[in-house]
């Protein structure tokens, strides 16, 4: 008898994975890039030693986290730095007096601003990877086998993928002027597979702080 393997659907088996629907965003990013858009003014009063950093965006959250990032990275260079959400709260406006006062009661001597240029996204649902399991059983007929197939089955995702722009400014006090100035750029895909990350925020700090240290403006 010509040997083979019997798969029948009477032993066909799907069991559904289903994922709650408050499961958060997760994120993955890779590295910023930057482009230097404005030189290192030539009356730039160099190198800061006290900053305060602003970042402008709609969530006050993401707001507080790149703050965050920005003022430890400066502080492991040895430059004081205060994050302005640690000065506020949601309710506090954000408006030029805010800030004026912030620098006033900290003695900063640059302010340095962070905010969006633009985002672009493009949505599409993803197919999840199914998984199988195979259970062989022998029969009473010589080379002849029955195999239970089960497929695991998880629902399709939503995957977002986005395109960040920022632009970051330094500003010195004592000209009230931006002194120097840079784009980032990164992308940024998002799913609900994972719980949230923000590791984007990470990078995005490490590189401004590189980028403020490699042009002079703190401390070396």
């Amino acid at each position: 008898m010509e040997s083979f393997v019997r798969t029948t659907s009477l032993f066909r088996n799907r069991t559904l994975l289903v994922f709650g629907v408050s499961v958060a965003l997760a994120a993955c990013s890779t590295g910023p890039q930057i482009t230097r858009t404005q030189d290192v003014s030539e009356s730039a009063d160099t190198p800061y030693r006290n900053i305060l950093v602003i970042a402008l965006f709609p969530s006050f959250d993401n707001r507080k986290r790149l703050e965050k990032e920005i003022v430890q990275q400066l502080s492991m260079l040895g430059t004081d730095a205060v994050a302005s959400t640690s000065l506020m709260n949601t309710k506090t406006p954000v408006t030029r007096q805010t800030f004026l006062a912030m620098v006033k009661q900290m003695e900063s001597d640059a302010v340095l601003v962070t905010q969006p240029l633009g985002i672009e996204s493009k949505t599409a649902m993803k197919d999840a990877n199914p998984e199988s399991t195979y259970n062989v059983r022998p029969t009473y007929y010589f080379n002849v086998w029955e195999v239970e197939l089960t497929e695991y089955v998880e629902p399709q995702f939503l995957e977002i993928e986005s395109s960040v722009a920022l632009a970051t400014q330094i500003y010195s006090v004592r000209s009230q002027e931006a002194v120097w100035a840079i784009e980032s750029r990164f992308k940024m895909v998002q799913t609900e597979e994972r719980a949230a990350n923000y590791t984007y925020f990470v990078d995005e700090g490490i590189a401004i702080v590189k980028h403020l240290s490699r042009d002079g403006l703190i401390a070396q």
